[in-house]
């Protein structure tokens, strides 16, 4: 038996909607159904009542629910006794970051940070957007920093999470240049002949962004994906040896475009090919926990205070929306 099997049955319990439950613990509905179909395996009879809507607890379902609530308790407070044996380790401020973030943004943020706020000590857990936010809703860690959009929000509960906002991005097409400065490759291509594309691999956060983006287009654009990775980086080292066009973020290219290692794919008349996301850093509210009444992740002092110095730069606290 798995702990996030009842972490997922307090969570239905509380919302008594599988797909509601299923976008709060950042999986499919399928695969929510089949992790709580486990539960029942192991509890050796049926939990949920799924004639009914909305869906209800059977008798063995309610007793369930109030013992899995006492057991996430528990080791809630058993992960922060342990972690208390080590004083060093309770200072630590733990950040999951997406991968693009965690070598474009993050450097630079934290040495300002640092200059500004104070002397810290950091963990950084590098994923993809998926896997980050499951890292916060899991209680992994204690900071999440990701990119918004408004197409492609993050499905995180407004009452279980708060939020500030630590800048924007700006993501647009980059190619390298040709002997003479000017693009190698210049968007929108033609019908028959379309451009080498270097695209983010189905699935990815900012190639969700960036396909939307090419969608609404008010000119067609004409481009054949010829390579795709995960990570931004990946799709900057290949336009850098000018294998095609790739949509980029900003803080991913500053020093090549500095250098005019890379220079825009835009002509003049195409002037909307850009998306802005924001940066945004999220953390657990004191007292929450994924559709349970277990504790939040015990956080350090420190990152307690590193919220409170960033919720005061913001200034007038702001929702997900």
């Amino acid at each position: 038996m798995e702990t996030k099997w009842l972490e997922d049955f307090v969570s239905l319990a509380e919302t008594r909607s599988f797909s509601r439950s299923a976008q709060l613990r950042h999986v499919t509905q399928p695969a929510f159904s089949r992790r709580i179909q486990a539960l029942e395996g192991w509890a050796g009879t049926d939990l949920v009542d799924r004639s009914s809507y909305p869906t209800r607890l059977t008798p063995a379902g309610q007793t369930l629910y109030g013992q899995a609530i006492e057991m996430l308790q528990a080791l809630q407070s058993t992960r922060a006794m342990l972690r208390g044996h080590s004083a060093a380790a309770q200072d630590v401020i733990e950040f999951a970051i997406p991968h693009t973030l965690a070598f474009t943004f993050f450097p630079a943020w934290i040495t300002s940070l640092r200059e500004q706020f104070g002397p810290m000590k950091t963990r950084l857990i590098a994923l993809n957007v998926h896997d980050a936010a499951l890292r916060l809703v899991e209680g992994s860690c204690d900071l999440l920093i990701s990119y918004h959009h408004a197409s492609q929000p993050l499905p995180l509960d407004a009452n279980r999470y708060e939020m500030v906002s630590l800048g924007e991005e700006v993501v647009a097409p980059w190619v390298k240049p040709d002997a003479d400065g000017a693009p190698r490759y210049r968007l929108p291509g033609r019908a028959g002949q379309p451009l080498p594309y270097l695209g983010y691999a189905p699935g990815a956060y900012l190639g969700r962004v960036v396909d939307l983006l090419l969608k609404e287009s008010g000119t067609a654009i004409h481009l054949d994906r010829v390579y795709e990775t995960d990570m931004a980086e990946g799709l900057k080292v290949m336009a850098l040896e000018g294998h095609g066009i790739a949509f980029l973020p900003q803080s991913a290219v500053r020093k090549e475009v500095r250098a005019r290692t890379l220079v825009s794919a835009l002509p003049p008349e195409i002037d909307r090919l850009e998306a802005t996301m924001e940066i945004r850093a999220y953390r657990e509210r004191p007292g929450t926990a994924a559709g349970s009444k277990s504790p939040a992740r015990s956080g350090s002092g420190a990152a307690d205070a590193l919220w409170a110095y960033l919720q005061q730069r913001q200034g007038p606290g702001r929702s997900l929306s």
